[in-house]
């Protein structure tokens, strides 16, 4: 995986989970995607720190999913520092999670999510819910 060209960052600590959005979103769009296995890898990736510290930090996924509940630094942390610096905050970011817990959600629009997703449950759903995601800010979607 060439890290510079990044177009998705997933950020998600469930391999079962990754595994079948990396899929998804490879079937329908072909786009490169980099996982990163929580929220700390997910700030050392887009701000080029740690393991990713010779990754030229210009060249910004075009879209992060991002799941909320994680080890290290949680998912809305990770959004917060996104939204919160310049470099990134244009950056579009959509919550992808099994937490359907109102304070979630609200946490997540104040910090400036562009969208909150919970995952579906069954399979044929999940897979059809990503592509669709991914399909909408990839391709339908005139970012800044």
């Amino acid at each position: 995986m060439d890290f510079e060209e990044a177009e998705i960052l997933l950020v998600e600590d469930n391999p079962t989970d990754a595994e079948l959005t990396m899929r998804a979103l490879r079937k329908k769009l072909a786009n490169e995607v980099v996982w990163a296995k929580d929220g700390a890898e997910a700030l050392d990736f887009i701000f080029a720190d740690g393991q990713f510290a010779d990754r030229d930090v210009e060249k910004m996924p075009k879209l992060i999913l991002l799941d909320l509940r994680m080890p290290k630094v949680d998912g809305l942390e990770v959004l917060q520092r996104i939204k919160a610096d310049k470099r990134t905050n244009r950056i579009p970011v959509v919550v992808l999670t099994s937490s359907q817990e109102d304070r979630d959600i609200v946490e997540s629009y104040k910090l400036g999510v562009n969208s909150y997703v919970s995952k579906p449950v069954e399979f044929d759903d999940f897979i059809e819910a990503v592509s669709t995601l991914g399909f909408y800010w990839m391709l339908i979607n005139n970012p800044p």
